[in-house]
């Protein structure tokens, strides 16, 4: 029995590292989901039995397909969160010294994810593509994915008003372990007490001396490690949970749900490009003396880069080099900043997941007021520092948001048909941004020519 589990573990490390073409591969199979479906609901309205039996056939067959993709997925946002935040507060204990460097970064690196997050908010609160599907096609979403979302959106409907009270509430429960483990087998933890705790245990960490701390520090990011190499198991189902979950949709809702998705996407692009061509070229306009046309023009081969792998730590030599070489930045300044922002300057993750999280909410007809979007933009900005940098990284955070607000966390598979194309797109802001904000740390002159 051991022999068969090394032999598992040693075929799934084998499977995780032997194929670049993932993102394409899952792209082609949603493209195929989404015609299969069609195909279906076309034959299907002249002929019911068939319609009938690819329902019967998803529910049986298809839906599970899916639910072990997405449980992959669930199993390790507790684990990734925890050490991720925790490891990201412990290094800035070794950050102190460099004082004004620290502070302008982290500052730029926050500003940067709020601008984007709210941007996001906006064109979701005017767009509203998840209200574009009647009343009826959001009920039977409803019961498709949320198994117990009914008691999800009466959760939703009793919660108590937002209060300094309800706040304490919500971060510090009395009972740690019990709010993180969930009340059942079927059901996932809150994420916000979890969040807090991880704060927590790196600004202890801080107070450490060397040595601990680093012991600890390499601790915290093997455990990251491990749950993102969980992620890439996952991913690899991806390219057939995918078509099986989107196909699985289409013939259940019918037109509608592409119709809400395909405004999704096309929002979420236009407020990327938006994001990363607008307000990063004004920062570069107003902090540096880079002209922005230019600017772009020598980092297209990096932002191609980014495209093309999904994966802001498989950009980093590439967006290293053009720092130093391109950009004439101080190697100090490249290196300082490209590093951090890589983990932490996530400005494409976090508006997505702000979309993302206000999307679902849409379909199923959960509502989220003013402060609870304000709560939503503050935590995606906090989720995204978590993320790891490589694709698909932002899914078990989105699925902690989801389940931070009372939505049911199955809803993220309304999504994951589009999701490659907007992870590629989500990481090209994210490099970008990190070279902008590199940019404008180096123009600024706070950065210490030995360090």
């Amino acid at each position: 029995m051991p022999s068969m589990a090394i032999a598992i573990v040693r075929w799934l490390e084998k499977v995780a590292d032997s194929d670049p073409k993932l993102a394409n591969r899952i792209l082609a199979g949603l493209l195929f989901g989404v015609l299969a479906g069609v195909v279906t609901l076309l034959i299907g309205s002249e002929v019911p039995e068939v319609l009938d039996f690819a329902r019967v056939l998803s529910v049986q067959i298809f839906d599970p397909l899916g639910q072990v993709f997405l449980r992959l997925l669930f199993f390790v946002v507790m684990p990734l969160v925890f050490a991720s935040l925790a490891a990201g507060v412990a290094q800035l204990g070794e950050l102190s010294k460099l004082g004004p460097l620290a502070a302008r970064t982290f500052s730029l690196f926050f500003c940067n994810m709020g601008i984007a997050v709210l941007l996001g908010l906006v064109m979701m609160n005017i767009l509203q593509p998840g209200n574009t599907i009647d009343s009826a096609t959001k009920v039977q979403l409803v019961q498709e994915y949320g198994g117990a979302s009914a008691k999800h959106i009466e959760r939703q409907s009793l919660q108590p008003e937002m209060s300094v009270q309800s706040m304490v509430d919500m971060f510090m429960p009395r009972n740690l372990l019990g709010a993180i483990a969930g009340n059942d087998r079927a059901s996932l933890g809150e994420v916000l007490p979890l969040i807090l705790f991880s704060i927590l245990v790196g600004a202890a960490a801080i107070r450490l001396v060397g040595a601990r701390r680093a012991q600890l520090q390499v601790g915290l990011e093997l455990i990251t490690e491990l749950m993102t190499g969980i992620v890439h198991f996952a991913l690899r189902l991806a390219p057939y949970a995918v078509p099986a979950m989107i196909y699985s949709v289409v013939v259940k809702i019918g037109f509608d749900i592409l119709l809400a998705l395909g405004l999704f996407v096309i929002g979420c692009l236009a407020v990327m490009i938006f994001h990363l061509f607008g307000t990063m070229s004004l920062w570069l306009k107003l902090f540096s003396k880079h002209k922005p046309l230019a600017f772009w023009a020598s980092i297209r081969s990096v932002l191609v880069t980014a495209f093309s792998t999904s994966s802001s730590s498989a950009t980093l030599p590439a967006a290293l080099a053009a720092a130093t070489n391109d950009l004439k930045l101080r190697p100090s300044t490249a290196g300082f900043v490209l590093p951090l922002g890589t983990t932490m300057n996530m400005a494409g993750t976090a508006l997505y997941e702000g979309c993302v999280v206000l999307f679902v909410a849409q379909v199923f007809g959960i509502p989220l007021d003013f402060a609870q979007q304000v709560t939503l933009l503050f935590l995606a900005v906090l989720g995204a520092v978590a993320v790891a940098g490589v694709p698909g990284g932002s899914l078990p955070i989105i699925a902690g948001l989801l389940i931070t607000f009372g939505i049911p966390p199955e809803g993220l598979g309304i999504i994951l048909g589009a999701d490659r194309l907007l992870d590629m797109s989500r990481t090209v802001v994210n490099v970008g941004a990190d070279l902008v904000t590199a940019t404008v740390v180096d123009a600024l002159d706070i950065t210490p020519r030995e360090i």
